[in-house]
């Protein structure tokens, strides 16, 4: 099971953008995305060593498998996830 961390914050411009294609790829089968706000989830943004929003780590399995910092077009995203 792949599994998206979407490390996101409501003040950054570049989330929001992003935000709506996350949301599409949250409703594909067999992929999990969790929307994890920075600054509610301190912690777990420090765990990842997320220093830069938006921010997306794939799991398969809970073992990280592939991160990448900004916004892709669906698509991309969709190839990395496979």
């Amino acid at each position: 099971m792949k599994t998206i961390k979407y490390f996101t914050a409501t003040w950054c411009g570049p989330c929001k953008a992003f935000k709506p294609i996350m949301q599409e790829i949250a409703g594909e089968e067999s992929i999990i995305v969790e929307f994890i706000d920075v600054d509610e989830q301190q912690n777990l943004a420090q765990q990842y060593g997320v220093r830069s929003i938006p921010s997306v780590v794939i799991e398969e399995n809970g073992v990280e498998v592939d991160r990448f910092t900004g916004a892709l077009p669906k698509h991309m995203i969709l190839e990395r996830i496979s």
